[in-house]
């Protein structure tokens, strides 16, 4: 499991393997945008894979061993508030 407060631009949880079934929650009073990323290489490059401009709940299924997600905000896309995010396999 990875947890994140994130308060301003490019803030990101931890990565975190989700091979199989896992879930992601975005919670809090924001105006910002946060994206859901996944790498194949270790994190050295990352690929969006899905976005957030309010609290949101979502599954993730992916079979790949070596793919590893993150979620956070990017630098430009965040204005005010606080967001807490979950990311759990």
């Amino acid at each position: 499991m990875a947890t994140a407060t994130i308060t301003a631009a490019n803030q990101w949880t931890p990565n975190v393997n989700l091979r199989g079934h896992g879930a992601v929650s975005v919670s809090g009073t924001f105006v910002a945008t946060v994206r859901l990323q996944r790498s194949f290489d270790g994190g050295a490059t990352w690929g969006t894979v899905g976005t957030a401009v309010g609290p949101a709940e979502g599954s993730i299924y992916d079979p790949a061993a070596d793919a590893v997600y993150r979620c956070g905000v990017a630098t430009g896309e965040f204005t005010s508030g606080s967001i807490t995010i979950r990311l759990n396999k």
